[in-house]
């Protein structure tokens, strides 16, 4: 792996994904070697109280024997990487120029448990040379990836935000488009509410799962039907038996650090055990999915992405930030009812539903992505 330390001087530098054969040696011994538990008679291998022993086995013993890294890590490297410091943290980051020399530049931000590698599907088409075209950057979040290690305490969603903001200053990007999901979304809408000046506008995705927030992280709309309220309290019971890997790395990250570092089938079954929570049907591919374990895994991240969420349940300000700055809205396994809760007046220009896909849109629908972020962009260009 190329060194990771941090820089003292604005300057950027390429950067190239080197994992060290003895680091990948390392990962097949400790596959080999994993301890699985016992099942219990009776027990119906489903996914009701997690991922199933079953499938982690299954799924570990493709990431010892059929999984090839090196493969992916040639596909993440025909991407040009830098990494540069900001505020005192190594930020990695994917910097695509298009062919097009007035491209508009695109910032794109992943979200937990995600990386880099949820837009590896997305970054040639957005940056083909046409009228559409896009020149795109995709950091690793501090504390995710290879915008590690930390260099202190501190780093959430407002930091963050600051240091993107700084990361397109030094390419040369006064004005820029913003997207993101999950935290990234976040991050996307938070840079629109303290840059307005500099964002053109901001995309976010999103699946029906959002909705699960309603009363708690956003304003519950009045008035709701009684087949509205029952699709809001199903979404609410399954976010409710789900969000626990929340609440412990919101507030005991260092105890789940341990097990993340220490055991990659701990830190496979933390990561897989949501995506197939969270995405549609099709899901995603197996090999990407593994080469998105294998970054948090080869960066030991999972304990550094599980601080970043107690550092922004902690931190002075919410999720949410208003902007004037325009906003467009994909929802992928949509419902109307998210509308309803998410735009109840409908203020949103552009939203558009989805019935494919879930929460890794970029991974699971990257036509219907790159389509969606086209259309919403093309009359925001200067």
């Amino acid at each position: 792996m190329a060194p990771n330390v941090l820089l003292m001087t604005n300057e950027i530098r390429p950067f190239r994904i080197d994992v060290p054969q003895a680091d990948l040696d390392d990962l097949h011994r400790r596959l080999a070697s994993a301890r699985f538990a016992d099942p219990v008679p009776g027990d119906e291998p489903d996914w009701s109280r997690g991922m199933p022993t079953s499938e982690v086995q299954a799924l570990a013993e493709y990431w010892r024997d059929g999984f090839d890294w090196r493969a992916q890590e040639a596909a993440l490297n025909a991407f040009p990487q830098f990494t540069t410091e900001i505020d005192g943290q190594a930020i990695h980051f994917l910097h695509v120029r298009s062919a097009q020399a007035d491209a508009v530049p695109l910032l794109l931000t992943h979200g937990y448990p995600g990386s880099v590698a949820e837009f590896l599907d997305v970054i040639g088409p957005l940056t083909e040379p046409g009228p559409d075209a896009f020149h795109v950057v995709v950091p690793s979040v501090p504390g995710f990836g290879f915008s590690t290690p930390l260099s202190g305490p501190g780093w959430e969603l407002a930091r963050t935000t600051d240091a993107f903001a700084e990361l397109m200053t030094r390419l040369g990007y006064d004005r820029f488009a913003a997207q993101g999901g999950d935290l990234g979304a976040g991050v996307t809408g938070r840079l629109a509410a303290l840059y307005p000046d500099r964002v053109i506008g901001t995309h976010v995705n999103s699946d029906r799962g959002t909705i699960a927030l309603a009363g708690e992280q956003l304003p519950l709309p009045d008035g709701l039907s009684e087949a509205e309220q029952s699709e809001l309290d199903a979404a609410r019971r399954e976010w409710q038996a789900g969000r626990g890997y929340l609440d412990l790395q919101s507030h005991k990250p260092e105890t789940i650090a341990a097990a993340l570092t220490d055991s990659p089938v701990g830190q496979l079954a933390w990561i897989a055990e949501k995506f197939e929570a969270w995405t549609g049907a099709n899901g995603v591919d197996r090999d990407r999915l593994l080469t998105n374990v294998s970054l948090y895994w080869f960066t030991r991240s999972g304990a550094s992405a599980a601080r970043f969420l107690y550092e922004s349940a902690h931190a002075a300000h919410g999720w949410l930030a208003p902007s004037d700055v325009p906003a467009g809205w994909a929802v992928f396994n949509s419902s109307p009812i998210v509308r309803r809760i998410m735009d109840p007046d409908e203020k949103i220009a552009h939203w558009s539903d989805f019935a494919e896909g879930g929460h890794f849109a970029a991974m699971e629908e990257p036509e219907l992505l790159v389509a969606d972020i086209r259309a919403f962009f093309r009359g925001l260009r200067p």
